[in-house]
């Protein structure tokens, strides 16, 4: 993939934000944040689990990631599939 650098580890590749991969994809942010969330790899920055406040969390979608789960959910549809399925 174009993502790979010489550390192993992705941290060089390019990294999508939420509003990037809607734009590209046509779907709602929210879509996009609810495929993402909880994708091994998906870069989250902010606070999680405060007790009487919303979370605030930032997104970063890695490029191999991004790929990944649109492979998936294109031969998901392919195969007869549902749109909602990941």
């Amino acid at each position: 993939m174009s993502g790979v650098t010489p550390f192993g580890n992705g941290a060089l590749e390019r990294h999508y934000t939420v509003q990037q991969i809607a734009e590209m994809w046509g779907l709602h942010q929210t879509t996009v944040r609810r495929i993402f969330q909880d994708e091994p790899g998906v870069f989250r920055l902010g606070k999680t689990g405060r007790r009487d406040k919303r979370d605030y969390v930032t997104l970063r979608i890695p490029e191999s990631v991004l790929l990944q789960v649109y492979e998936r959910r294109s031969r998901a549809l392919a195969f007869g599939g549902t749109r909602r399925s990941s």
